[in-house]
């Protein structure tokens, strides 16, 4: 094996921990970003309820950073998986990375409407008017649609990394199908509820289904890059 193989495997299997380290983290902090704090404090529909949530709470401040975080480490694995998948296809490896940093580049846009928000809140001075609260509740929003679209960019940035692993003997196939399979739900829940809005219903049944292969796929992705990817060979 010639040097400068060596130095691209080196990099590769570098790059399946960096990924896969990152891809856990942000599964954490979104667990708790999203999950918890958003969840909590935003009620739909009620927008003096939500300011007053916030208003009461240190939390929207660390879902704010939980978010640049994510930002953050999309940015790692954007780069990460384009290092690790470009052996196997620099094409699709290329397309890939790039479909992930415009949806990292369109999460970083509607992130910034949390942090008007967070603004927003503080030169409120515990005020809670109508025109406060609406103000508060249109930049959420602003913010849930926002990265909801991006959702559909990063659909197919799963996809596009699922068709990689699928052509390689490296990558188990469950894996890969299940990768596919995380893509093209997240594109295709995320696609109903912006240019189906009539079946908001069935959408939210779907999502409800679809749960858990959204999740499992780009996780346990990030979890057998740990595990067997930094140990990959060319061979």
């Amino acid at each position: 094996m010639g040097l400068g193989r060596t130095t691209n495997q080196n990099m590769q299997q570098k790059a399946a921990v960096l990924s896969g380290i990152s891809l856990l983290i942000m599964a954490v902090v979104a667990a708790f970003a999203h999950g918890y704090v958003h969840s909590s404090l935003v009620v739909d529909g009620d927008a003096t309820t939500t300011l007053k949530n916030i208003q009461a709470s240190q939390g929207f401040r660390l879902e704010v950073l939980g978010w640049l975080i994510i930002i953050i480490m999309d940015l790692v694995v954007s780069w990460g998986f384009y290092l690790f998948l470009k052996p196997f296809h620099a094409g699709y490896a290329l397309l890939a990375g790039w479909l992930r940093f415009l949806y990292t580049a369109m999460l970083a846009t509607a992130v910034s409407h949390l942090v008007v928000t967070n603004t927003i809140v503080q030169n409120s001075v515990g005020g809670t008017s109508d025109t406060v609260a609406q103000q508060v509740m249109d930049a959420i929003t602003t913010f849930e649609a926002m990265w909801s679209f991006g959702l559909i960019i990063f659909g197919l940035h799963l996809i596009a990394v699922g068709l990689v692993a699928w052509n390689t003997i490296k990558i188990p196939k469950v894996v890969s199908f299940l990768v596919v399979l995380a893509g093209f739900s997240y594109a295709l829940i995320h696609f109903m509820y912006h240019f189906i809005p009539q079946l908001e219903n069935v959408t939210e049944l779907l999502e409800l289904i679809l749960m858990v292969p959204m999740v499992i796929g780009e996780l346990g992705f990030g979890i057998w890059l740990l595990v067997k990817g930094r140990k990959v060979t060319m061979d």
